[in-house]
């Protein structure tokens, strides 16, 4: 991940540019590989860099040869590539960097860019001739991305990755739409993701496709191998990081295979996969590995309280795939500690997200001290796939896809936030496969009776069933059975647990009752019910101010009466049930 701040119509640009310095300082955790800025007419651009591809010139503000037009971009584009290829006008490109393609993209197809592209980005281009601004996010919103507004600078607007960068100026923030573009000429915001999905109540009547299913997840996870430096997956042990560990490892080990096999022949040009993005070994012109180049290795990470659920099945299936893996533990007194910093990254208090990005939080700076720069993770799924333990009390196919739906589009308020913040803390970058546009296009029109959970049906059962490969004896198998059909841990339980209680018990701690009674009038309606959610909320006040609240949203289960969003909490109430 990089950070990108961008302050268009400022009154006095010159002056306000080291306001505009400070604010992207704000968010250099996210990029401490470099610092670059922009200025043009009354628009500053300023960019924090990760140096994830283009290592040796992708530095940013990125311009076009005659510097009118700028761009900061935080994010990866998978199908930069093809999208070079396919421009319709020559253009000079001035680095290797997946994202300038963004650039002549914008001379074609001006506000319609964002539609031809393929992966996760937040972006601010300047078109210095028009003296005009576009924003855009990516069509779920994995990257994180603020606007923002000034009372002081009426005719300003401002952009940032991380609210943290804005309240010091703006007065009002909002979290930028996913899938929507900006343009400051019409100062208006609309939706460029149209996908075939997006109205809940056209339920879709496709029968399953085991097959393309998984063929069309494999080509999500390669494409997002798309890399120059170290890699690694985030492992839980189950069903979803696991399914994503396995097709890296087979990726991995199918780059590896080709490298030394092109070393050996003495090639000079390595290999380029549309699927798998930059080829990763290459010889110079003196038959010697380049200094950007190396053999790949598949490394992946779990984290948990000793003992814990999750870290058990996580070793058990490193092992089966052959990563080289690395299990770390916590206590419950590091989670603790670490509570107000991963609320200050998170910019949020909602308990769900906070309970489950604490261990992440821990392990991120673990695993950037170890070199590596980029994790594939596997949020989305439960989304897609109605995994949540309270899509049990679904009452008929409709209600269940809407719910599902709903919850992808509400993806940026929760566990992206959570997977893009909780790694961007130590500048390390996730890449969540499940979120594919192609793959979302496959599994979202889907009839949802394939995917309600039944008597014969575990939680994404068709998921399981398309990577079971127990009657294609020529094919090797992707998971143990135990661990494709395990069923689903939250992941702030999986990690132990004693961390939720421990939660609840330290809020009991610092959370009076007559606190509960007497909430901050500032709060306004938004109140919290339990004595940890007012906790986090305290926290929160202690990092922003009032009015950056609106920005949050609370995770709460749809047919639950349940205060307690966690995972253990619903299956206690589906067992009361019977169900």
């Amino acid at each position: 991940m990089c950070g990108i701040v961008g302050c268009h119509h400022v009154p006095d640009a010159k002056a306000f540019k080291p306001t505009a310095l400070k604010m992207a300082k704000q968010c250099r955790h996210r990029g401490p590989d470099w610092s670059g800025s922009y200025l043009a007419n009354n628009t500053i651009l300023v960019h924090e860099r990760l140096s994830i591809v283009g290592v040796d010139s992708g530095a940013q503000p990125l311009t076009n040869e005659d510097e009118s037009i700028a761009l900061a971009v935080n994010g990866e584009i998978y199908n930069h590539r093809l999208v070079r290829k396919g421009l319709k006008t020559p253009y000079h490109f001035k680095t290797h960097s997946d994202c300038e393609v963004i650039i002549p993209l914008y001379m074609e197809f001006d506000t319609g860019a964002p539609k031809h592209l393929d992966g996760m980005f937040s972006f601010v281009l300047y078109d210095k001739k028009q003296d005009r601004t576009i924003a855009a996010r990516d069509p779920i919103g994995v990257t994180s991305f603020y606007m923002g507004w000034s009372s002081k600078m009426p005719e300003a607007r401002f952009f940032a990755s991380e609210l943290k960068s804005l309240h010091s100026v703006c007065d009002k923030i909002i979290s930028f739409p996913p899938g929507h573009v900006y343009d400051s000429k019409t100062d208006k915001t609309t939706r460029y993701f149209e996908p075939s999905w997006w109205d809940p109540t056209n339920v879709p009547t496709t029968p399953v496709d085991y097959k393309l299913i998984r063929r069309t997840f494999e080509k999500s996870v390669r494409k997002r191998l798309m890399a120059e430096v170290p890699y690694g997956v985030l492992l839980s042990g189950g069903l979803d990081s696991s399914l994503v560990a396995s097709i890296a490892q087979r990726e991995t080990l199918r780059l590896k295979a080709a490298a030394l096999k092109q070393l050996s022949s003495g090639e000079t040009k390595a290999e380029e996969n549309e699927d798998a993005g930059e080829g990763l070994v290459g010889i110079d012109d003196e038959n010697k590995l380049s200094t950007l180049t190396y053999l790949p290795q598949l490394n992946s990470f779990s984290i948990g309280l000793p003992g814990s659920p999750d870290t058990k099945a996580a070793i058990e299936v490193a092992k089966f795939l052959g990563t080289k893996h690395h299990d770390m533990t916590f206590t419950i007194e590091d989670g603790l500690n670490a509570l107000s910093d991963v609320i200050y990254h998170l910019e949020s208090y909602d308990v769900t997200t906070i309970r489950a990005s604490t261990p992440m939080f821990l392990l991120s700076r673990k695993i950037k001290a170890m070199g590596v720069k980029m994790v594939l993770s596997g949020e989305g799924s439960d989304e897609i796939f109605g995994g949540y333990l309270y899509f049990h009390a679904a009452p008929d196919k409709e209600a269940f896809h809407a719910e599902t739906v709903r919850r992808v589009k509400n993806l940026h308020l929760s566990d992206c936030l959570r997977a893009n913040k909780s790694t961007s803390a130590w500048g390390l970058e996730a890449r969540v496969p499940f979120l594919d546009k192609e793959f979302l296009e496959v599994a979202m029109n889907i009839d949802p009776k394939e995917k309600m959970i039944t008597k014969d049906r575990i939680e994404k059962y068709i998921l399981r069933k398309a990577f079971d490969t127990s009657d294609e004896p020529e094919e090797k198998p992707y998971l143990p059975d135990h661990i494709l059909y395990r069923q689903k841990e939250q992941f702030s339980d999986g990690v132990g647990y004693g961390w939720i209680d421990a939660l609840k018990d330290n809020a009991e701690l610092h959370v009076t009752d007559e606190m509960m009674k007497n909430p901050k009038p500032e709060w306004g309606n938004d109140i919290p019910d339990t004595k940890e959610a007012y906790w986090y909320r305290l926290m929160f006040d202690e990092h922003f101010p009032p009015y950056c609240a609106e920005t949050v949203s609370r995770w709460t289960p749809t047919w639950s009466k349940q205060t307690d969003p966690s995972g253990r909490s619903n299956l206690g109430l589906l067992l009361l049930k019977g169900r």
